[in-house]
């Protein structure tokens, strides 16, 4: 790219630091603030310039935001020391927070009323899929900002697609996590199953990775699944209890009955109960082998991931 634009970078945590690293490793011109900054020093390496607050980013063309939650987003643009707290403004907003359409909505309209800018650009992947450069990325807004922003979000991986206007990006986001859980629920199922049966797990998984239901997302959590590596967080069952309640409420908004995803929410709801909180969502699968009177070891196998 001949005309580099000045980006700026919110939220550092596994996925945001991955990204923000993505862009740096390209060349590109990018400040980064984080709410904790020691999360931030380790890109200073790789080119990345550390501000000491969020309107210190808001000269950038665009700004590229990856937070928690809805009020998290809302409060690095709006709140006290907030983006915009100042004069300055950048010209596009590029959020990649997994977020509710309303909110998503609310936060357009604050934008377009101070002439910035907003795409909505929802990923599928986790920091390891950013690592092997196979993200795909998702968006939706102004045909125009998206076509700015397009080379930007094609350093994240494989594929880049606008799919429309608005908060349209939501919805697929939504849709895309709730049937990211409802695959979880099944493929734990079916693996504790063939393994109560007799099927060793690596040998079970293997076949189904090769078969017509693999994917990537099987082949990913495939290692974790084999070796009960559950400490090696991509994603905490709060986190997926939160985009299965986005999925029902989505649902219900539109009048479509989602059975399957309502028993896989119950089901990721009882692994919170359970207490369990800072670990991988992958952990249901040795709940529902408790559940079936299993208790699982790990087998110990050199499993591949299918991102190298």
């Amino acid at each position: 790219m001949s005309n580099k634009l000045k980006l700026g970078w919110i939220g550092l945590g596994r996925m945001g630091e991955a990204m923000a690293k993505r862009l740096l490793q390209s060349e590109c011109d990018v400040s980064v603030w984080n709410r904790t900054k020691a999360k931030a020093e380790p890109l200073l390496a790789y080119g990345a310039k550390l501000v000491d607050g969020k309107a210190d980013l808001a000269a950038c063309d665009i700004v590229f935001t990856m937070v928690s939650t809805t009020d998290d987003l809302k409060e690095v643009l709006f709140g006290k020391g907030g983006l915009l707290s100042g004069a300055a403004k950048p010209k596009m907003i590029v959020d990649s927070t997994s977020i509710s359409l309303d909110g998503s909505a609310e936060i357009r309209i604050e934008l377009e009323k101070r002439g910035i800018a907003y795409l909505c650009a929802p990923v599928s992947g986790n920091a390891k899929v950013v690592k092997a450069g196979k993200l795909l990325v998702v968006a939706s807004g102004p045909k125009p900002a998206y076509e700015t922003a397009k080379p930007y979000l094609a350093m994240f991986g494989r594929s880049e697609i606008w799919v429309g206007e608005g908060e349209l990006a939501r919805v697929w986001k939504i849709a895309h996590n709730t049937m990211f859980g409802v695959i979880i629920q099944s493929l734990c199922e079916v693996t504790v199953l063939s393994e109560k049966a007799g099927i060793p797990r690596h040998v079970f998984l293997e076949a189904i990775n090769n078969s017509v239901l693999g994917s990537m997302y099987t082949r990913y959590k495939t290692p974790m699944l084999v070796n009960l590596g559950f400490d090696k967080i991509t994603f905490t069952p709060k986190l997926l209890l939160k985009d299965m309640d986005l999925g029902m409420s989505t649902a219900k908004a539109h009048g479509v009955p989602m059975p399957a995803a309502a028993a896989t929410r119950e089901s990721i709801a009882g692994l919170i109960g359970r207490g369990y909180d800072d670990i991988d969502f992958g952990v249901l699968l040795a709940e529902t082998a408790k559940s079936a009177g299993l208790e699982l070891k790990s087998e110990n196998v050199d499993v591949a991931d299918g991102l190298a």
